[in-house]
């Protein structure tokens, strides 16, 4: 499996690890009805479930834009280089929302939408 395959793996792991930030500790918590919890937060644990959110809708044209480069016989270092990119600039995001950095969040987004232009760019 390439490097960007395991970015891919990565991506999809963040969302959870910031949802077990909104949901780690709270004793109000109900797994029954957890997305009715987590509407009720504030604070930090709403900022990562807000990073949860956003991880999840980065993920699927991350996805898509590292297999098509794959497909389309990208150079593969170039491949892995965006893939780590993105991976290190979706950290970066969620951890800008749980520190309330919103001007930094923007541009670690702003890099990480880059990268999976990137991916279909270089698949040209």
């Amino acid at each position: 499996m390439t490097t960007a395959y395991w970015c891919v793996l990565a991506a999809t792991i963040l969302p959870l690890v910031w949802v077990g930030i909104a949901k780690a500790g709270a004793r109000d918590f109900d797994n029954a009805a957890p997305r009715d919890f987590l509407d009720k937060q504030s604070g930090m644990r709403q900022r990562a479930n807000w990073a949860q959110q956003n991880a999840f809708e980065a993920l699927p044209g991350f996805a898509a834009g590292t297999i098509i480069a794959h497909i389309a016989g990208a150079a593969q270092g170039t491949i892995n280089a965006v893939a780590l990119i993105f991976v290190a600039a979706r950290i970066l995001h969620g951890i800008a929302y749980l520190r309330d950095l919103a001007g930094f969040r923007s541009l670690v987004w702003s890099i990480g939408i880059g990268a999976t232009i990137t991916m279909f760019v270089i698949a040209a």
